[in-house]
């Protein structure tokens, strides 16, 4: 699947943003279960927007690095 630039650099925030306020809504939701799917909903998504953004990090860290290595060969 393709996705325009702006939209793939976004996704981990967005991911991060979505689990935040499924934290809060869990917090504010009265009804009987639903807090409970809240929380676990959010946590994943917050967690996965965390992974995501740690692994381009860590990613575009190494091609650096790698790129630097060539150049000074």
């Amino acid at each position: 699947m393709w996705l325009p630039r702006p939209l793939y650099e976004f996704l981990p925030y967005v991911y991060m943003l979505v689990g935040l306020g499924l934290l809060a809504a869990a917090w504010f939701v009265d009804i009987e279960t639903l807090p409970s799917i809240f929380m676990v909903v959010g946590a994943l998504s917050l967690m996965a927007g965390l992974v995501l953004w740690l692994r381009r990090r860590d990613y575009r860290t190494r091609q650096a690095e790698y790129s630097n290595r060539t150049l000074e060969d």
